[in-house]
């Protein structure tokens, strides 16, 4: 491939600037948690190389990684920076199989520059595809909304497929490609403004604002079948909900719990056995780490929608690495409008 398009000026400075993590958020981290440093700029040993960054990525499964309490990766230090995706430049390289000037979307933290070896890279960014996309078209995001989908989700053509958080960086893609799959996308979001954006530029067959519509009746009314695919990144009283709108033989991926605010201490609900049972419902959890043996096979097909016009998608680019501590905190608030990114170039 002709490597990525759109590459942006950047310059490489004498300092390396860090986010790290100053304490334990409790819930969702907030801009506090985090302090600003600078320290010198690390040397690449042997089997290592040195990583310029220019896009840092936040997500929300960040939220885990801050906490003490995170259950399925290892919390991230205090006092070190905090992890992150990140897609850069290889400036100098003593890694046999990575070479001076590559780009790679890797786990490189919230900083300017990271030294790793390859088993950070999280995928080399060689697409023909912006430079950025490779953090979210081909990335966290584009990777799990295809791969949840289809593996977990199984659509079939003419599924009802209902999806929260659809304005998301996920959710956004996960109804075009349910539609390019031949489903009915419904979907759900928190504003009007990203209704009528899933609607106008994401193709949603319907999409409600949970805050101030009757979406379970409306939806009964749009698929009077039943929801044959819940991909749900919220969980909480909309998932409570959503289980009494399925389908017989219906999927639910779990992707994020989003809507819960702490889970330090265990929170109680409806009692949903009895939905599971009768509606012979799979309950799936998703993680897309176990699944990395197919991530080239869905960048493929994602770049092919792309090229083919087929999937559109939209990010968020703050500047400055001093807008990295309040990221997190802007997703979970759903102020962003696209993936979620610092340019720190």
């Amino acid at each position: 491939m002709s490597g990525p398009t759109h590459v942006p000026d950047y310059r490489c400075p004498d300092r390396n600037r860090r986010v790290i993590l100053a304490r334990r958020p409790e819930g969702i981290p907030q801009p506090e948690d985090f302090a600003l440093d600078e320290v010198a700029v690390p040397e690449a040993g042997p089997g290592e190389f040195l990583v310029r960054n220019l896009y840092l990525s936040a997500d929300p499964a960040q939220r885990g990684w801050a906490s003490a309490e995170s259950n399925y990766a290892k919390p991230v230090p205090l006092g070190g920076p905090m992890r992150a995706l990140a897609v850069g430049v290889v400036v100098r390289s003593q890694a046999p199989d990575v070479r001076e000037g590559e780009f790679l979307y890797g786990w490189f933290d919230w900083q300017d520059y990271a030294v790793a070896t390859p088993a950070a890279i999280f995928r080399r960014a060689s697409e023909a595809v912006p430079l950025s996309a490779h953090a979210g078209l081909l990335g966290l995001n584009g990777l799990t909304a295809y791969l949840g989908l289809t593996v977990l989700g199984r659509p079939m053509a003419g599924d009802a497929v209902l999806v929260s958080t659809a304005g998301g960086a996920v959710g956004s893609l996960v109804g075009q490609i349910a539609r390019n799959l031949g489903c009915r996308a419904l979907g759900l979001a928190g504003d009007d403004a990203k209704v009528a954006r899933c609607r106008e530029r994401y193709g949603y067959d319907a999409v409600y604002n949970y805050r101030t519509a009757d979406w379970t009746a409306a939806l009964a009314a749009d698929a009077p079948g039943g929801i044959n695919v819940y991909f749900d990144n919220v969980g909480g009283p909309i998932l409570d909900a959503a289980l009494r709108r399925m389908a017989v033989a219906g999927r639910v991926v779990q992707c994020g719990t989003a809507s819960v605010a702490s889970w330090t201490e265990t929170p109680t609900g409806p009692r949903n056995e009895r939905e599971v049972l009768t509606r012979r419902l799979v309950w799936s959890g998703f993680v897309v780490l176990d699944h990395v043996a197919q991530f080239e096979a869905a960048a493929r097909a994602l770049v092919s929608w792309y090229q083919e016009g087929r999937l559109y998608y939209d990010e968020d680019v703050s500047q400055g690495i001093e807008q990295a501590p309040g990221a997190i905190r802007a997703l979970y608030r759903g102020e962003n409008r696209g993936k979620k990114l610092i340019y720190v170039g």
